[in-house]
């Protein structure tokens, strides 16, 4: 079977599915285009829960599937127009034939014009035939080409992580930030020939001199990149004169298309919808009763609504992993011997280490808690509450702190809730409370019988 390439049988084969593909290239761009549809809102979603939580990993993977998922619903877009215009090119020209200069009776000028620049309504046939399978195969390359940079990013974040990240490198420091700076300066380099050769479409591979340094760069980077895979796909793309023509163009077209989505309306000079809340600002994502929806989220704190009528103010503070982190640092006795953050499985498997570090931490929870309300505090108009956080979840299922203030001596009207951690100086070694969130609220009280 891994001979048939060369059987004439296999090749006639070939050449007559490649003149009825455009019936299987329809049909899966249909597919796709609607289970693509389908996926991008549930994938937007898990993007913004994972950049909103600050989950780096979860973060890049989610942004890499949305992106692969609108390259591939615009190349398919475009490509059903395109075959949708070619079905009805061959439907005109079997009512219409060919074009018929003479039948127009145009002037000489105008008909030799029209000749040079038109041609025959075969030719134009043809060219649509061949916009139509090259943009259908591109959907894919280009899928293969942002995740080759998309690896390169992953890359230089995993030599950071591993080489100059204290934890990682313990007592190693010094060699391990030497070996990380290296290995991150050859990776930019390899980035930057490997663009370069990508861009003008393979000049560091035409001449000897630019073959010999640049040869084992690619060898290694070929693997960084996942070229492996796609790397026939690429080669019988940029072959073809057309299609080296077509790639010049399409690079720019995304580029501009980009940066016409990126465009907004300003309303204002002083307000904008993503303004964090303060004294002259309330943000809906610090009121829970404005929050109808899955990707409504959080910003660092929320109460119960922009106007309290209850005699008390419930604060709801969301849980990120950079809380433990500090809290760590204020007080290292609190971290663990074995973090436990990360991915888990559910499958369970007795561990002797784990079940004592589990009452290890047990014993240690309210010492977590109590650290915690001593790290952050509350304030209503700069005056402080003596506040009490447990543990909690809201009602989607995000961790978080939760207390509740009791207001039924404030007055009504216009107060701002203030919450504070504390933040450390190295050079002072000293820490001072400094505000992470501000929420306006109108206290009102209810008639009471």
């Amino acid at each position: 079977m891994s001979k048939d390439y060369k059987n004439s049988a296999f090749k006639e084969l070939l050449d007559k599915l490649q003149q009825e593909s455009w019936q299987l290239e329809l049909l899966i761009s249909g597919f796709a285009i609607f289970g693509l549809f389908s996926a991008t809102e549930s994938i937007a979603l898990k993007f913004d829960i994972a950049q909103h939580e600050k989950k780096i990993a979860d973060t890049l993977i989610w942004f890499a599937a949305q992106i692969s998922c609108w390259i591939l619903i615009a190349n398919l877009l475009i490509h059903v127009v395109l075959r949708g215009l070619w079905i009805g090119a061959l439907g005109l020209r079997y009512v219409s034939g060919d074009i018929d200069y003479d039948e127009l009776n145009y002037s000489k000028k105008f008909t030799d014009y029209l000749q040079k620049k038109i041609g025959s309504f075969d030719k134009y046939i043809a060219t649509l035939e061949n916009y139509c399978s090259i943009v259908f195969a591109v959907s894919f390359i280009f899928i293969f080409y942002f995740l080759a940079s998309f690896t390169f990013v992953i890359l230089l974040l995993v030599i950071v992580l591993l080489f100059l990240d204290p934890d990682f490198s313990g007592t190693w420091e010094d060699v391990f930030q030497w070996t990380g700076i290296g290995l991150i300066l050859f990776t930019l380099l390899g980035m930057f020939f490997t663009f370069i050769d990508f861009v003008t479409q393979g000049f560091l591979k035409r001449k000897k001199w630019t073959t010999f340094f640049y040869y084992p760069i690619y060898k290694i980077f070929s693997y960084v990149t996942l070229s492996f895979l796609y790397r026939p796909l690429v080669y019988n793309f940029l072959d073809n004169r057309f299609g080296r023509r077509l790639s010049w163009v399409l690079v720019p077209t995304y580029v501009g298309i980009l940066y016409l989505f990126s465009f907004y309306y300003n309303d204002s000079n002083f307000m904008h919808f993503k303004l964090r809340s303060s004294n002259n600002y309330a943000n809906y994502g610090n009121y829970e009763d404005l929050m109808s929806k899955e990707n409504d989220f959080i910003d660092v704190a929320s109460i119960q609504s922009r106007a309290i009528t209850d005699p008390y103010l419930k604060i709801f503070m969301i849980y990120e992993e950079r809380v433990e982190d500090r809290l760590f640092r204020y007080k290292p006795e609190l971290k663990p011997n074995k973090d436990r953050r990360g991915y888990k499985s559910d499958v369970v498997v007795f561990d002797n280490e784990e079940w004592r570090g589990r009452e290890k931490r047990d014993s240690i929870r309210k010492e977590y808690f109590k650290i915690f309300n001593e790290y952050y505090k509350v304030y209503i108009d700069k005056k402080h509450c003596k506040t009490e956080f447990v543990g909690s979840s809201n009602s989607y299922k995000k961790l978080g702190f939760e207390t509740y203030v009791n207001i039924d001596t404030l007055k009504p009207g216009k107060h701002l809730l203030e919450v504070t951690r504390k933040f450390i100086r190295i050079k002072k070694k000293d820490t001072i409370d400094t505000p992470i969130v501000k929420i306006p609220f109108w206290n009102f009280k209810t008639n009471k019988q």
